[in-house]
């Protein structure tokens, strides 16, 4: 019976082990990551994109609780990193999706090098993915913004969701 608490013992301190350093991984990304992310996606967007929704964004206040005591701004920025991920996933499909097309378009122009079309046609799926991709970037950029401001304005409730005057009340 003693190896088996001194296996369990052990197995917790792995797993508490585990535990604080997704802790600090998690918080140097907010703290460090994501701001130096956002700059950087400034930085390569010149033009302005949608800065009226993004400062409507940022005026959006902190999370308040109700008798849930954190739990659902932990679910609410959960949701939130969702969100993000499903559409960084979804930029990564369109990419691929636009390497396909002019590959094809490409081999016609190889099959048939005296249509003009199928040159022009490349010219103009080029430029509508240079668009398309600036638009990409700066909405990646508002979503490190939205994503770093939402776990700011929330950390402590992030981090203990349940406030210790609650404990004592029971």
């Amino acid at each position: 019976m003693s190896s088996l608490l001194k296996v369990d013992r052990d197995l917790k301190t792995r797993v508490e082990t585990f535990r604080e350093q997704i802790s600090s991984e998690a918080e140097h990304l907010v703290a460090s990551f994501f701001p130096k992310k956002l700059l950087e996606l400034d930085q390569f967007l010149k033009e302005p994109i949608l800065n009226v929704k993004m400062w409507v964004q940022l005026l959006i206040p902190r999370i308040e609780d109700g008798n849930n005591f954190g739990v659902s701004i932990q679910e609410e920025t959960v949701a939130e990193l969702r969100t993000v991920e499903s559409e960084a996933a979804s930029y990564l499909d369109q990419i691929s999706r636009y390497y396909i097309t002019r590959a094809k378009l490409v081999s016609k122009i190889v099959k048939y090098p005296h249509v003009e079309d199928y040159r022009r046609t490349i010219t103009e799926i080029d430029e509508k993915e240079y668009i398309s991709l600036k638009i990409i970037v700066s909405e990646l950029r508002n979503q490190y913004v939205i994503l770093h401001d939402m776990i700011l304005k929330n950390i402590e409730k992030i981090k203990k969701p349940r406030n210790s005057n609650a404990e004592a009340l029971y």
